[in-house]
């Protein structure tokens, strides 16, 4: 156990160079990893399922006690990543599939290695975790409204048919590891630190599956479509990081809004593009899977160097009056 407790925490560092590696391997030789794709979907249920084992109801009480962080950086999530993919499509004049695909990939909730992410940046974890979760569980109504406002002027937008996937490739897993957990805690907390190898794994073939897929659409397409992710991905991040200073929240915050905002669940955009629209759609968010676990780590680890200041204590009233 212990040795695949390293494997796991070593393939969780390096998860960005798995990737590349991953898409490489599937452009060069796509046709043994063709047969993936009818999978992507429960490989995307496994990763959920992994985050419900993840999850403690202690990471939902932040959305009580303290929302306003909570509450602004979800809806920066949900306005300030949906829009720029709209801009950014717009301007480059990206083909149909692709233009959707980008706003799709600016509709989906934020990853989970953003929490890793935050973690590292010295940022508020509990934050990130508590985004995280509560911008999930909104996606079934949030992604498919969105979507459909935003998207729906270049491929037909099936609403109730995506709201219908969503629930069931990330509400129904995470649901299902909520409850192992509750009732097999012991189970849970000695298998845990496996979990991420899973995860890591199953994004691996679903980033090898697309990729196969759209081995000559990288070729054609696939310059323009990592300038354009790289756009998104850079808009998220400075507006997440921008927008949380102009609310008055405190570095801390800042830096995790900033991640959270800018870093996608890019499996779940690629399982709902292939599903929904066609694996030429997915092409944005293969390349998010990507890009995303490039530009995390490169902040994170310039902010880790610089401490955040501590917040400014709350001083009672009274205590001032006095």
């Amino acid at each position: 156990m212990r040795a695949l407790e390293s494997i796991s925490a070593f393939a969780g560092r390096n998860f960005a160079f798995f990737v590349i590696a991953a898409a490489v391997i599937a452009f060069l030789v796509p046709d043994p990893f063709l047969p993936f794709g009818a999978y992507i979907t429960i490989l995307l249920g496994v990763v959920m399922f992994g985050m419900g084992l993840t999850l403690k109801p202690v990471d939902f009480k932040l959305v009580v006690t303290n929302p306003i962080p909570v509450i602004t950086g979800v809806l920066l999530q949900y306005t300030v990543m949906p829009l720029t993919a709209f801009v950014i499509a717009t301007l480059l004049q990206l083909p149909a599939e692709l233009a959707a695909g980008l706003v799709l990939l600016g509709c989906v909730p934020g990853g989970t290695a953003s929490n890793v992410m935050v973690y590292l940046a010295k940022g508020n974890v509990a934050l990130s975790v508590a985004m995280t979760s509560f911008s999930t569980l909104l996606a079934p109504i949030a992604t498919p409204a969105i979507l459909l406002l935003l998207a729906g002027q270049w491929l037909p937008v099936d609403a109730k048919s995506m709201f219908m996937s969503i629930v069931q490739v990330i509400i129904v897993p995470i649901a299902l590891g909520l409850i192992v957990r509750r009732f097999l805690p012991g189970l849970v907390q000695k298998s845990i630190a496996v979990v991420p190898l899973i995860s890591v794994f199953a994004i691996l073939v679903i980033v090898m599956a697309v990729t196969a897929a759209n081995a000559g659409n990288v070729t054609s397409s696939g310059f323009i479509v990592f300038i354009a992710v790289f756009l998104h991905n850079s808009a998220g991040l400075l507006f997440g990081y921008l927008l949380a200073r102009a609310f008055g929240l405190n570095e801390n915050d800042r830096r995790a809004i900033s991640l959270e905002v800018g870093m996608q669940n890019s499996g779940l955009g690629v399982a709902l593009a292939t599903a929904h629209f066609s694996p030429l759609a997915a092409l944005p968010s293969v390349w998010g899977a990507i890009w995303h676990n490039i530009s995390g780590p490169i902040l994170a680890t310039i902010w880790s160097k610089k401490d955040a200041p501590e917040p400014d204590p709350i001083v009672p009233a009274d205590a001032v009056a006095k």
